[in-house]
């Protein structure tokens, strides 16, 4: 029998093992996409077994806080980190331009329209008019409501394909 020795195992460098537990947290309101996708990991820092994650969130009055902040801290101590502390910071303030490609895909495949590049400035109704529909891509599109399920979303209507849908208010 012949034997054969194969490199042992290796164990990710801890920052890139936190990056990799963030990944797994999806945001509670729109759970296609992880904390990463949508851009509200601002830092990552490490030292030993004590972690420290710096997130933005999307609106100060964001009710998910909380719950992304026990998320991100799970993820974190499953990852083999004793400690860990999320800091929660509005400096800088979070944007839609940080949301990734791949969070930008993933929300137009769930039905959602992504924000577009945003000019800096307040989100306005200006911004909302001809949004592409996420389902047929055609710009014949009506704001509906400025007001959706969450604070970060808005209600149109596709005068092509006759459906409604959200749009993640681009902020900037």
């Amino acid at each position: 029998m012949v034997s054969t020795m194969s490199a042992p195992p290796t164990i990710a460098d801890p920052t890139t093992r936190i990056w990799e537990a963030l990944a797994t947290v999806n945001d509670p309101e729109i759970p296609i996409l992880s904390v990463i996708d949508l851009g509200i990991i601002d830092s990552v820092d490490v030292d030993q077994t004590r972690a420290r994650v710096r997130m933005l969130p999307t609106f100060v009055g964001c009710p998910a806080i909380d719950l992304i902040r026990e998320q991100i801290t799970a993820a974190v101590r499953e990852a083999g980190f004793d400690q860990v502390e999320v800091e929660v910071s509005f400096d800088p303030p979070w944007t839609s331009d940080r949301i990734t490609p791949d969070g930008l895909r993933k929300l137009r495949e769930f039905g959602v329209a992504p924000p577009g590049q945003c000019t800096h400035g307040p989100a306005v109704e200006s911004n909302f008019h001809q949004v592409p529909c996420p389902r047929c891509g055609k710009r014949d599109t009506a704001l509906e409501s400025l007001f959706g399920p969450t604070l970060c979303r808005a209600i149109h209507y596709c005068n092509t394909c006759h459906e409604s849908f959200e749009h993640f208010k681009p902020l900037g």
